[in-house]
């Protein structure tokens, strides 16, 4: 991977990891939580779950695109890594899914009750 590439592949996490091999900062959850809402606040008649969360994915893949191509001279340079990189992506995303999925395994009745009796109520 280009040492210039604008990731934080090889730093050790400053507190729990979500994402192996990736450095958490004091805002990381913040930010998470912004995008987030955001998303649900898409969420309405027009624009069921599945698409906002799509508009989500696409938007995450785009952005990462472009911070990935900011650190390389040339389209050539970046092509040459293109597999390397998203195989990074890839599992940078299935750590967190499968994090996030045992955490509302485990916490269904907390997470999952609620928000469906307040879904209900509109």
């Amino acid at each position: 991977m280009s040492p210039n590439l604008y990731l934080r592949k090889y730093q050790m996490p400053e507190t729990k990891n979500t994402a192996k091999n990736t450095a958490i900062d004091g805002n990381f959850y913040k930010r998470a939580d912004a995008h987030i809402q955001l998303a649900n606040g898409h969420i309405d008649d027009t624009c069921p779950p599945a698409d906002a969360t799509n508009s989500l994915m696409f938007a995450s893949s785009r952005f990462n695109t472009w911070i990935t191509a900011m650190g390389f001279k040339n389209a050539e340079e970046m092509k040459v890594e293109k597999e390397e990189i998203l195989d990074f992506f890839t599992t940078q995303y299935r750590h967190m899914l499968e994090e996030n999925f045992d955490n509302y395994v485990e916490n269904f009745e907390q997470f999952i009750t609620g928000a469906k009796a307040s879904q209900e109520k509109k």
